[in-house]
C-alpha cells in the first residue's frame, strides 16, 4: 500500500466512527447545538459533506475549484463557509447523511486519481493528494469532536491521531503568519504520548524549544477544540510557549476557540 492508501484508509475509519454515532439519531438529535456557535450537528456534517465535495472538485478540476472559490468570495466574502453549512443543514437528516457518505466516497476516488506530484488548489496553500487526505482526516476528526461533545458521547483516541498531530506540527509557521507574527527562527522538538503509550516525535532531540504532552491533548489544542489551560500540553522556551497560544491546524481565519473550563 502507498502512503495515500494508508491515509485514505484512516480517513474512511475516522468517518465511519462518526457515522456510527450519527446513524441512530432522530431529527431532534441532528438539531442539537454543538460548541461551535450557531452550528448544530447537522451544520457540522453539512460542512464536512460540502468540503469533501469541493476537495474532490479541486482534485479533478483545479480551474473549476478556483472559479468556485472566486465566485463564493465575491458573493459572500468570508461567510461562504457558514452559508454552505446552513444550506446543507436544511436537508432532511437521512438525505444529509446520504450526501456525506456519497461525497466522502467520491473524494477518496478523486484523490486516488491525482497524478504523482500533482498539486491541488485549496483555501490555503496548494497541496498534494496525501496532504489533502490528511487535512480531510483532521477536519473529520475535529468536527467529529464537536458532534461527540454535543451529544455527550466519549470518543476513545486511536492511532489515527498521529495524522492530526503531524499536520499540527507542520502548520506551526502558518499559525504565526496567520496572525502577522514573526515565524520562529528555532527548530522545535515535539514529544507526544500516543494512545497506546508509545512516543511520537518530531524535530531534533537537541532543540531548546520543546513541546510535550498527550497526543490527544495536542490535537485538541491545534484544532482549537479545547482551551490550552484545560490540557496537559507543556512548552519549554518562549517561542514554543507562544505557539501553544496560537496553534491552528486548519486553513482560514483563526477562530475564537473554546473557553477555559468549558468542558470541565
Amino acid at each position: 500500500m502507498t502512503v495515500l492508501d494508508d491515509l485514505l484508509e484512516d480517513l474512511a475509519a475516522e468517518s465511519g466512527a462518526l457515522d456510527a454515532v450519527l446513524a441512530p439519531l432522530d431529527a431532534a438529535g441532528w438539531r442539537t447545538p454543538t460548541p461551535a456557535t450557531g452550528w448544530t450537528v447537522a451544520h457540522q456534517i453539512a460542512h464536512l459533506a460540502w468540503t469533501d465535495r469541493v476537495a474532490a472538485l479541486a482534485a479533478r478540476d483545479p480551474d473549476g475549484f478556483t472559479a468556485m472559490l472566486t465566485r463564493a468570495l465575491q458573493e459572500d466574502g468570508a461567510t461562504f463557509v457558514d452559508r454552505e453549512a446552513e444550506r446543507g443543514a436544511r436537508l432532511e437528516p437521512a438525505e444529509l447523511l446520504a450526501a456525506w457518505r456519497s461525497d466522502r466516497a467520491d473524494l477518496a476516488a478523486a484523490l486516488s486519481e491525482v497524478p504523482a506530484g500533482g498539486k491541488l488548489p485549496w483555501f490555503g496553500p496548494p497541496m498534494g493528494a496525501a496532504t489533502m487526505a490528511t487535512a480531510r482526516l483532521m477536519e473529520t476528526w475535529a468536527h467529529g469532536q464537536d458532534v461527540f461533545d454535543a451529544l455527550g458521547v466519549k470518543r476513545e483516541p486511536t492511532a489515527r491521531l498521529k495524522n492530526v498531530a503531524h499536520l499540527g506540527v507542520r502548520t506551526r509557521d502558518f499559525a504565526f503568519v496567520q496572525r502577522g507574527l514573526p515565524v520562529p527562527d528555532s527548530e522545535f522538538r515535539i514529544e507526544l504520548t500516543a494512545p497506546d503509550g508509545s512516543l511520537w516525535t518530531w524535530g531534533p532531540e537537541t532543540a531548546d524549544e520543546r513541546v510535550s504532552g498527550p497526543a490527544l491533548d495536542f490535537c485538541l489544542l491545534v484544532a482549537q477544540r479545547r482551551h490550552r489551560d484545560d490540557l496537559a500540553v507543556a512548552a519549554v522556551g518562549s517561542q514554543a510557549d507562544q505557539w501553544l497560544d496560537i496553534a491552528q491546524v486548519f486553513a482560514g481565519p483563526s477562530g475564537p476557540g473554546r473557553s477555559k473550563g468549558q468542558f470541565a
